[in-house]
C-alpha cells in the first residue's frame, strides 16, 4: 500500500515530457542535477531544484539523499507472462514447439493456488529488483492464478495490470476453456479486480492460434462492455504461427483480420512482437489506434525475427517495449533497452539512449494510456521511482571514468546495468526493493 508519510528524496532527476528527438531536445525531458521530490499519500507532490523543494517542505519531513545516483519513473513491462517464471532459459526450437515442450506443461500447475501464490511472491520480487515497478501479464488459464497475481501486487502496493489467458483449443485439455466458460471466468475477474486500487484487468485471448472464432467473439462481446479495460494478445511473431492462423481462418483477410473481425482493436489493445506485418495490417492498426508491443530478446531467444521500429511508428502506429518473460530472458528492462538497440542496430536504425530510456518510462505508459498516471514524475503522479546507479559494477565504475554527458551515463546503464544498478525502486512511494 503506499506510504502516507511524506518524504523527500534527493538526487539528480530524469523525466520525459516527450519523445526526444536527440540530446539537444531538452524541451523533451527534464534533468535537475541537484533536485528532490516531494512525496505525499503514495504520489509526487512537488518536483524542482533541492534548494527550492527543501524551502517548501514542512519541518520534521524524512529526507532521503540519493545523491549522486540518477532518479528515474519506475521501469514499466507491457507484455510478460507470469506463469512463465520457471519456464525462462529453457532449450528450445522456435515459438510452437516452445509452446508445447514448456510452456503449456509448466502453465499447468497454476490449478493450484498455493503454487500461484509461491511464484507470484518471486515474480513480484524480481520485478522489483530490476526496478520494474509497473508490467502487464497474461495469467494462465486459471482463475486461480489471476487472484494469485493481483493480490501479491495489491499486496505491494503495485500499478499492474494483467488476466486470465483465454484458450479453448489446440493446448493440453487441462488448459483449455470453453468460449462461455472464458467468458464468464473473465467478466467475474474483471468485476472482482478491475479498479480495485491499482488493479487494471486485461482481456486476454493468447493468440488466434488457441481460440476458436466462438471464444474470440466472446473476448470481443467483454470489451464491448468494458471499453476501459485493455486486450492483450499475440500476432506476426513466427511464420509457422502465421500459417497455422491462415488455415484455422481462411475468410480472414491477413493475421490482424482475424482480430479485426471479431473487434478487438482499439487504442487499449496491446499486440505482441508484431513482426512480420504487412501494409494492410499496418494501415488498421493506425486506424485503430492499437500498440504493438517490441519484445527483443524473445524475438531473438526464438529465432522469430527482428521487429522495424521506423517502419512502424513511419506508419503512424505506437509501439511499446518489454521482456516477454519467459520467451524473454531477463527481467531486467535495462537489459532488454541493450538487446533492442542491437536488433534496431542490425536495420541501421539508430536509437539514442535518451529515447530509449523515455521508452520505457513515459513511452510505455502512453502506449497503456496511463501517463496520467505513471511513467513521468510530473507532481500529482503516482510516486514510482527507480534509483539507479551507473558505478554499480567494476566495468561500469571504469568506464564511467570518461562519461562525460548524461547521454553516455544512460548508455552505460543501457549496455551494462542489472539489477545491480538499481539502488532502489519506490512503489506509491514506500522502498520496496527486496533485500
Amino acid at each position: 500500500m503506499a506510504d502516507t508519510s511524506a518524504k523527500l528524496l534527493r538526487g539528480r532527476l530524469l523525466s520525459f515530457s516527450s519523445a526526444p528527438k536527440g540530446p539537444d531536445d531538452t524541451d523533451a525531458y527534464l534533468y535537475e542535477e541537484d533536485g528532490a521530490l516531494l512525496i505525499s499519500d503514495g504520489k509526487i507532490v512537488a518536483r524542482g531544484p533541492y534548494a527550492d523543494i527543501a524551502a517548501g517542505t514542512p519541518g520534521g519531513t524524512e529526507e532521503i539523499d540519493h545523491r549522486p545516483h540518477l532518479l528515474v519513473p519506475g521501469f514499466i513491462d507491457t507484455h510478460l507472462h507470469f506463469p512463465q517464471v520457471q519456464v525462462i532459459a529453457s532449450w528450445a526450437d522456435q515459438l510452437l514447439d516452445w509452446l508445447n515442450d514448456y510452456t503449456f506443461p509448466a502453465e499447468q500447475k497454476f490449478a493450484d493456488k498455493a503454487h500461484g501464490d509461491r511464484i507470484a511472491k518471486g515474480f513480484y520480487d524480481t520485478l522489483l529488483s530490476n526496478g520494474t515497478t509497473t508490467a502487464v501479464a497474461y495469467c494462465s488459464s486459471h482463475p486461480n492464478s489471476v487472484d494469485a497475481y493481483f493480490e501479491e501486487a495489491d499486496r505491494r502496493g503495485m500499478l499492474m495490470l494483467g488476466g486470465k489467458t483465454m484458450m479453448d483449443r489446440n493446448a493440453p485439455e487441462a488448459l483449455c476453456d470453453t468460449a462461455d466458460s472464458a467468458y464468464s471466468d473473465s467478466k467475474a475477474l474483471l468485476e472482482k479486480w478491475h479498479g480495485a486500487r491499482r488493479a487494471h484487468y486485461v482481456i486476454t485471448p493468447r493468440f488466434a492460434i488457441t481460440s476458436t472464432p466462438e471464444q474470440l467473439e466472446a473476448a470481443g462481446a467483454l470489451l464491448k462492455e468494458y471499453p476501459d479495460c485493455h486486450l492483450q494478445t499475440h500476432i506476426n511473431e513466427n511464420h509457422n504461427e502465421i500459417a497455422f492462423t491462415k488455415e484455422l481462418f481462411p475468410d480472414a483477410a491477413d493475421y490482424l483480420g482475424v482480430y479485426e473481425d471479431f473487434g478487438l482493436l482499439g487504442g487499449k489493445t496491446l499486440l505482441g512482437h508484431c513482426i512480420h506485418m504487412n501494409d494492410r495490417e499496418l494501415g488498421v492498426m493506425r486506424e485503430t489506434g492499437s500498440v504493438a508491443v517490441f519484445c527483443p530478446t524473445s524475438n531473438l531467444f526464438l529465432g522469430s525475427g527482428l521487429f522495424d521500429k521506423k517502419r512502424t511508428e513511419g506508419a503512424g502506429i505506437k509501439t511499446a517495449i518489454a521482456t516477454d518473460i519467459g520467451g524473454g530472458t531477463n527481467y531486467s528492462m535495462l537489459r532488454t533497452l541493450d538487446e533492442g538497440y542491437k536488433v534496431l542496430q542490425l536495420q541501421r536504425q539508430r536509437l539514442h539512449p535518451l529515447e530509449t530510456f523515455y521508452w520505457t518510462t513515459l513511452g510505455n505508459a502512453e502506449a497503456l494510456s496511463l501517463s496520467d498516471r505513471i511513467g513521468s514524475l510530473d507532481p500529482g503522479t503516482d510516486a514510482d521511482i527507480v534509483v539507479l546507479d551507473a558505478k554499480a559494477t567494476r566495468p561500469m565504475a571504469l568506464r564511467m571514468e570518461t562519461a562525460e554527458t548524461l547521454s553516455e551515463e544512460l548508455f552505460v546503464l543501457q549496455t551494462l546495468g542489472d539489477d545491480r544498478s538499481v539502488v532502489e525502486a519506490y512503489v506509491a512511494g514506500k522502498a520496496s526493493k527486496p533485500v
